[in-house]
């Protein structure tokens, strides 16, 4: 009788657990629901075991299971997350982001479960959350092309970045690819593929050994063969975001995957190609093509660092990132910590005043802190990592008191998140 009740108290609770699990917007939890269930089955014979025990008997503490990345689900040792790439490993990282930021989405504005409100595309996707991570993605759930209608202009000189992430267990017949195009009419985008200017690179996680990624050009209406390489970092069983970045400099494309450069082509783009458009695209009936996008950042101009530093005695870098409300430096900031190491270690006469700056969330008192703690962070980074006299180097804050942009917007926001080097 005891183990009937038991029984039906199991599937009432399973029950309840994916009414509740099914209600909740979709959330990428890459099998939550599934899991809900399990665990909610696990619970109740956990407390029917203890409720039979004899009084005096040891009760065992269960291990909960171990969530390795994105997914919920428990996953064998062997397909255990690798951890962030140390700033150590960024040491051959030359990558700068351009001087003012332009664009940034990371799809805070849109609801989940929406597809987000600026974007076009002629297939289907969802803005979600996914779990262990703070940031919200936008899914790719259907083969087809999927265009941020706010980037409208990608000059001679541009830098392009955003996370890329896939479950554990993905295994998709095709790649993402990531094309920057010159579309005659932005506004009819199904055409992009028949456009005169086009450089795209693919990236295709794999769960044994590793991905591959290729580089496909087309300057001026010719194509060129495309060419490929296989790609460590798009080891899907990682289960963490792959940062990738591409930099324009008229002609030649860089294009870096976390802490490695994987193309560098001198001649990629026609000089002639005016890029307007990014357009990420997964091809054909791709089956599981669910790719996750995130923290896409675009901004112009060419760093010069050293004419900044030494004619206008002030440097101002978006390009040393912190994660979110802290002063943990992100590796992908080595190639800017770098630019400005050079400069200094170059002129040894040169002093600097390190100055960090937050955009306008949150309150004054803890951006002041935060601000303060950035540039001391910035400081401690170039003496350890790069050997610079820290008797050169000084530390302040001014929180958001010296906005530079508005505060309305991410792209303003990215803008006033920043740290100046100002000549002493």
């Amino acid at each position: 009788m005891h183990r009937d009740r038991r029984s039906v108290w199991v599937v009432l609770s399973m029950v309840a657990t994916l009414s509740v699990a099914t209600a909740l917007p979709a959330a990428a939890q890459f099998g939550a629901i599934r899991d809900a269930a399990r665990r909610a089955a696990e619970d109740a014979k956990k407390k029917a075991t203890e409720a039979t025990k004899q009084p005096g008997e040891e009760t065992k503490k269960e291990q909960p299971p171990q969530t390795v990345g994105p997914p919920v689900a428990a996953t064998p040792a062997s397909a255990a997350a690798a951890p962030p790439p140390t700033f150590a490993t960024y040491s051959k990282f030359d990558f700068v982001p351009g001087e003012k930021v332009v664009a940034v989405e990371d799809f805070s504005q849109d609801a989940i479960g929406d597809f987000p409100a600026k974007w076009n595309t002629d297939a289907a996707g969802e803005v979600v959350t996914v779990a262990g991570n703070p940031s919200r993605w936008l899914k790719l759930t259907r083969a087809g092309f999927f265009l941020p209608e706010f980037i409208t202009e990608l000059p001679d000189n541009f830098t392009l970045e955003f996370d890329l992430l896939v479950a554990p267990d993905f295994n998709a017949g095709f790649p993402l690819n990531a094309s920057v195009v010159q579309l005659a009419d932005p506004k009819k985008p199904g055409g992009w593929q028949a456009s005169p200017n086009i450089f795209t690179v693919t990236a295709h996680p794999a769960s044994s050994s590793g991905g591959t990624s290729s580089v496909v050009t087309r300057q001026d209406g010719t194509s060129a063969p495309a060419n490929q390489t296989r790609m460590p970092q798009l080891l899907a069983t990682r289960g963490t975001p792959v940062h990738i970045a591409m930099w324009r400099q008229r002609e030649r494309m860089r294009v870096y995957m976390n802490a490695d450069k994987v193309w560098d082509l001198p001649r990629a783009a026609a000089a002639s190609a005016t890029f307007n458009s990014l357009v990420f695209f997964v091809p054909g009936g791709c089956g599981n093509c669910e790719y996750y996008l995130t923290n896409l950042r675009v901004a112009t101009g060419a760093p010069d660092t050293r004419n900044k530093v030494l004619t206008e005695g002030k440097w101002v870098s978006h390009g040393i990132l912190f994660d979110v409300n802290s002063d943990r430096i992100k590796g992908e900031s080595y190639g800017s910590l770098k630019d400005i190491a050079t400069v200094l270690t170059e002129n040894a006469d040169v002093k600097m005043q390190i100055v960090g700056h937050t955009d306008s969330d949150g309150n004054d008192a803890t951006n002041l802190d935060l601000s303060k703690r950035r540039a001391a962070s910035v400081k401690a980074a170039l003496v350890t990592e790069f050997k610079i006299d820290a008797g050169r180097l000084g530390t302040d804050g001014k929180g958001e008191s010296q906005p530079i942009d508005k505060n309305d917007t991410p792209a303003g926001k990215a803008n006033n998140r920043r740290v100046e080097f100002i000549r002493q």
